[in-house]
């Protein structure tokens, strides 16, 4: 029978674009309360394991004062996102078993970030600047010298032909272009954090269900992109030397839920390369498993920049490719349990 239970009535859905300190000795008590009063199991006792992975769900995303606030064509899609992501959860506390939320983690120095660049002038480039293999190659970008103190030991190559060969990799790969976004998840500061409304309702779960919120952190290899939380854009040097690696753990444990359900930010940046390599590994194994899948599309948007970019159609294509692949497309307004497909026991 589904277990569509009551929001709690210390959520505000109107302060879901805010910044605040969640009350969080107020919030244990009320899910002891919450848990006694609707009956609610440890996730342990679960027959039926059903994973959450909340995508980035971070103030830098999410809210519009902040650096990559993802505003969609509505221009406040994050928000809206987020008071649907937050209303599922509380409704569908009884089903869902862990969450999973993950963090883009970076510091100043990445290559995708101004300092990490320069011009034949020294300057940086400008946030939104696209670096092709042709800038590249015609010495119009070049990595500034000094980024070779940040590079992790195994890294032995040249930066002036790592840069060619990281462009040209993510052109031979499929991967989206080297985009210089402005400084943005900054390890230690308050846009790395998690919303706090969705932080509230992961800690309320946490301690409602007993079941300890698991967070995977991806983003911190300063010579790669990492969009997806399963592997980064680029793994070698131009000498062929590993610098970076799947995130071999998170997949199997992702894999290891019975469903698992996907939302956050964006929609066409890290949550559609996360699935995008999660198919990818499906695929591999078994692709039956992609029915266990569940796209939770009314919780996010796609980048939307007015008069610079827009990848809202780029983002339905690959969902539909999503689809024809056996994940289900869904929305947040009905229990769990009444989706199609749904592994009921």
């Amino acid at each position: 029978m589904s277990r569509l239970l009551e929001v709690p009535e210390f959520f505000q859905p109107d302060r879901v674009g805010e910044l605040w300190r969640v009350p969080y000795a107020e919030r244990a008590n009320d899910a002891r309360q919450w848990a006694a009063e609707h009956d609610l199991p440890p996730a342990a006792d679960d027959r039926v394991r059903v994973g959450l992975l909340a995508i980035d769900v971070q103030n830098t995303f999410c809210l519009p004062d902040f650096e990559l606030f993802v505003a969609g064509r509505s221009g406040t899609g994050a928000i809206d996102d987020t008071v649907r992501f937050c209303r599922f959860l509380y409704q569908n506390l009884a089903t869902i078993t862990e969450i999973i939320p993950t963090l883009d983690t970076h510091t100043a120095r990445q290559v995708f970030h101004p300092s990490f660049w320069r011009d034949s002038d020294g300057n940086a480039p400008a946030p939104m600047t696209i670096v092709t293999l042709d800038d590249v190659e015609a010495g119009r970008w070049q990595i500034d010298p000094s980024a070779k103190g940040v590079c992790p030991s195994a890294f032995s190559g040249d930066l002036d032909a790592y840069a060619c060969h990281y462009v040209r990799q993510l052109t031979q790969d499929g991967k989206l272009p080297l985009t210089i976004w402005p400084y943005h998840g900054m390890l230690g500061g308050v846009g790395h954090a998690l919303v706090s409304a969705f932080d509230e309702a992961c800690f309320f779960h946490n301690l409602a269900r007993q079941s300890q919120t698991r967070f995977e952190q991806k983003g911190s290899n300063p010579l790669t992109e990492n969009y997806s939380v399963l592997r980064p854009e680029v793994m070698t040097d131009d000498r062929g030397t590993t610098i970076a690696s799947k995130n071999t753990d998170a997949i199997e444990y992702l894999l290891s839920f019975d469903a698992l359900i996907v939302a956050g930010q964006a929609k066409s940046h890290c949550v559609a390369w996360s699935v995008r390599d999660l198919l990818d590994e499906i695929q591999t194994r078994d692709p039956s498993l992609a029915r266990r899948v569940y796209l939770l599309e009314d919780c996010m948007s796609p980048v939307v920049v007015p008069d610079v970019v827009d990848y809202t159609d780029a983002a339905e294509a690959v969902f539909a490719d999503f689809a024809a692949a056996g994940m289900q497309r869904v929305t947040s307004e009905m229990a769990i349990e009444t989706w199609a497909n749904f592994p009921v026991g």
